[in-house]
């Protein structure tokens, strides 16, 4: 794990930072802390009694907007995260923390409804039938177009089993190969450089390949319009490291030679719940 000391999607080193604390279920699937209880017997000179948690910063950067965790995670760490993700083993120890989460897991694991409407706004410039390509895809259930693609196929660190008609390709493979559709979907608000990782991705596409981009449109971006007042109200991180502005997404985008033709932000429901996302179709630049 390392601090950031630059903007992980625009590159400025323009930061201000706030405390916050790492959620219990992170810093033990990511780290093996736990939290502990500070009692009087512990004799502290200076310390009051209280229950102790990993700390950490929410960072906000001063020219794009974004908001995001100052430790970045490395690839043993994320491994330790996102292995067999939303598994059984992954499932109890999130419990463990956050007592009720197990009707959650099944409701996501059940697929999200609101996929369609995805297909529909990416069929005027794919078709019905793309050849798909879903980088982050976890188990491909959630890929557009599935069941209906020419190819499907999916890279994942998570080492799941995909759907029928879907097959695993690793990252080789997928740079071998034709696209009509690239997917990215609720992916780079997971890792530690986006801006990065969306440059990866886009090795992947040929000229006329589309992306689909999709990350949350978090709360605190969507509601709170003073960008001063969001790293107070940022106190603490979860998996979602990385909580983009419109500015930060249209700041990765050209850094990996993208051009948006839509961005829209749209209200869904997954795992029993409502969201709002940013749903980004995207294709190379012209002298990219």
């Amino acid at each position: 794990m390392k601090i950031a000391k630059a903007c992980v999607c625009c590159g400025t080193d323009r930061l201000k930072r706030s405390p916050a604390i790492l959620m219990p279920f992170l810093a033990c699937r990511v780290f093996g802390w736990e939290s502990v209880e500070i009692t009087p017997d512990w004799n502290m000179r200076d310390l009051a009694p209280g229950r102790a948690h990993a700390l950490c910063n929410t960072l906000a950067c001063e020219d794009c907007g974004l908001l995001f965790l100052d430790m970045r995670f490395d690839d043993e760490e994320m491994a330790a995260l996102y292995a067999d993700y939303r598994g059984p083993a992954y499932a109890d120890t999130r419990a463990r923390f956050e007592p009720g989460y197990e009707r959650r897991n099944d409701i996501l694991n059940g697929g999200s409804a609101y996929i369609p409407a995805i297909e529909a706004m990416l069929a005027p410039h794919v078709g019905t039938a793309p050849r798909v390509l879903d980088w982050g895809g976890d188990t491909g259930l959630n890929t557009p177009f599935r069941g209906k693609a020419a190819l499907h196929h999916v890279h994942d660190i998570s080492n799941k089993p995909v759907v029928d008609g879907a097959e695993i390709v690793d990252r080789g493979r997928a740079l071998g190969e034709r696209y009509d559709l690239v997917v990215s979907s609720n992916v780079l608000e997971h890792v530690p450089e986006p801006a990065a990782h969306l440059a990866e991705i886009t090795a992947a596409m040929g000229p006329d390949t589309i992306l689909y981009l999709e990350v949350p449109h978090e709360d605190v971006i969507r509601l709170v319009p003073d960008r001063a007042d969001r790293p107070a109200r940022k106190r603490h991180w979860h998996e979602h490291v990385n909580f983009f502005t419109e500015e930060a997404l249209g700041a990765m985008l050209d850094r990996a030679g993208l051009s948006p033709l839509a961005r829209v932000s749209h209200p869904v429901s997954a795992g029993g719940k409502g969201s709002h996302v940013f749903s980004v179709i995207a294709r190379r630049q012209a002298h990219a």
